[in-house]
């Protein structure tokens, strides 16, 4: 859980600012929107295969530049 205090002299913008960026780096958003649907255990291998082939070739055509 993100949590952030107000400091002396702090204006709102800053505090939102600060909590935000506490939050993009503990990957809470992105654990709530990997888990927002029920995902099988069939479908994530796919899925993480799919993105591997993806990896391998933009690796490849990066090497071949």
């Amino acid at each position: 859980m993100a949590i952030v205090t107000l400091r002396p002299n702090e204006s709102q913008e800053s505090l939102l600012k600060r909590f935000r960026k506490k939050v993009a780096k503990s990957g809470i958003l992105s654990t709530v929107r990997r888990k927002r649907w029920f995902v099988s255990k069939s479908e994530l291998r796919r899925i993480q295969k799919k993105k591997a082939i993806r990896r391998m070739k933009r690796r490849q055509s990066a090497e071949a530049e």
